[in-house]
């Protein structure tokens, strides 16, 4: 059972199998973004439908029609009644984020207001529709978004001034333990090292996809070919978006002693060949008791090599392992993950919810050539009820980094967080502070937000 790594004590947007947290179904998590109902909606296969232009996304989109109308069944209800008795979708977050970064005068200072609102409608026949907005403002812009021009502040990549469609997709479930997503949709692999949503951002990563997911009694299996990715840092970035070929597939069996998954992600991005790869691999993730001891575990290991235009020719390892006590309301882990690298090539994870990984103050979003070794330990606390708070977390977070080649020092990393939540609120207190070593630059983050979900 191993912990969700978006580094909350208690993650609402976790109810896998392998998760120990249990809150009210609706409650976002702010690193991941997503509550338990639509991590439940996820496991289903709940996505969004896309705008598709280029010659490769009008074949995504005819083999998507075929999906849907070989699947679809009889339709039971009027639309007008699906779209009446729709479920609204709706959370806003305001946050303010403060960077102190070596190599640069300023300090940035960023207040940002980000509005998702949609709606999923009821099953018409055996499909639904699934529309959301977003909407991101900077309140205060003291900080460099990636666009808009203030590059003398480190950067905070959540974009001003941006209104979108975050997510717009068909569902359809009418073959048994089957569910078909076409469309613009959030996709997260178990704990996001590899394929995420990018939560923590203001403005969330998607993918414009067709989706197959099938969930049996103990077997679990998904096929997703996805022609764009849709990036945190907005369409008005010239990162904004990639467009290729990406397949991401996955395959688990659930046991007594935990779920064995395995996996492989090819991805060919047009815009960065550099991370055109294949990785494969697998990963175990599971739990026990002991006496009054909550004992958690989690093994990984996987290889990836180049592929698509990727200029580089390389094979290197990833693996993890991870392990986690906990007794009451406490709970502490130790763990070790290896991107490996040989100094001209290592292990990427372009896709991955990266916020979560290698400490909060992203030193690391990009993998150095020489590969990165991460040795960390994790104390969390929850307090449980707290005056007007129904529940107060605590936690801590050591990072001590190295390089897989050639084992150089590159610094650590200590983070520290307090979240504090009502039914439909959560209040973020956050820090990290990174102590590296030449040529890195020391980094100290904050971060204050406040979050509604209804």
């Amino acid at each position: 059972m191993s912990r969700s790594r978006c580094q909350r004590v208690s993650c609402p947007g976790d109810s896998s199998p392998d998760s120990r947290e249990s809150l009210p179904d609706r409650r976002r998590c702010a690193s991941c973004g997503v509550s338990r109902l639509e991590r439940s909606s996820i496991a289903a296969g709940r996505k969004r439908a896309a705008r598709v232009t280029s010659l490769r996304g009008r074949a995504l989109a005819v083999a998507a029609a075929g999906a849907l109308l070989s699947t679809q069944a009889p339709a039971a209800d009027s639309l007008g009644e699906a779209v009446r008795d729709s479920t609204w979708l709706l959370d806003w977050r305001l946050r303010q984020e403060t960077v102190e970064q070596g190599g640069f005068a300023n300090d940035a200072n960023a207040v940002t207001s980000r509005l998702r609102a949609g709606l999923e409608t009821a099953p018409l026949g055996a499909t639904r529709m699934l529309v959301e907005a977003v909407g991101v403002a900077d309140i205060r812009d003291d900080y460099n978004s990636t666009t808009n021009g203030n590059t003398a502040y480190p950067v905070v990549a959540d974009p001003g001034d941006l209104v979108a469609i975050n997510r717009f997709a068909f569902i359809n479930e009418s073959l048994r333990n089957t569910t078909w997503t076409i469309g613009r949709q959030r996709n997260i692999h178990d704990n996001a090292r590899f394929v995420g949503n990018v939560g923590w951002r203001q403005n969330e990563q998607t993918y414009d996809a067709v989706r197959m997911q099938y969930a049996g009694s103990s077997i679990e299996a998904e096929l997703t070919y996805a022609a764009q990715v849709n990036r945190i840092f907005g369409p008005d970035s010239p990162a904004g978006r990639w467009s290729g070929d990406v397949v991401m597939a996955q395959l688990a069996h659930a046991f007594s002693a935990g779920k064995l998954t395995g996996f492989q992600y090819s991805l060919d991005i047009d815009e960065a060949p550099a991370l055109s790869t294949r990785t494969a691999g697998l990963r175990f993730a599971g739990s026990t008791a002991v006496a009054d001891l909550d004992l958690t575990y989690l093994v990984g290991i996987a290889r990836q090599a180049d592929a698509g235009a990727n200029p580089a020719s390389f094979s290197e390892t990833y693996y993890v392992a991870e392990g986690g006590v906990g007794l009451a309301r406490l709970e502490a882990e130790i763990g070790y993950e290896l991107l490996g690298g040989n100094g001209t090539s290592a292990v990427t994870t372009p896709l991955a919810t990266l916020h979560a990984f290698q400490g909060w103050a992203d030193r690391f979003l990009a993998t150095p050539a020489r590969g990165l070794a991460d040795g960390y330990a994790k104390l969390g606390y929850g307090f449980g009820a707290a005056g007007p708070f129904t529940r107060l977390d605590l936690t801590a977070v050591y990072h001590a980094f190295s390089t897989d080649a050639g084992s150089a020092d590159l610094g650590n990393e200590t983070d520290l967080s307090l979240v504090a939540r009502t039914e439909r609120l959560a209040l973020t207190l956050k820090y990290a502070s990174f102590d590296g070593d030449a040529p890195l630059a020391d980094a100290d983050k904050a971060w204050l937000s406040l979050e509604y979900s209804w």
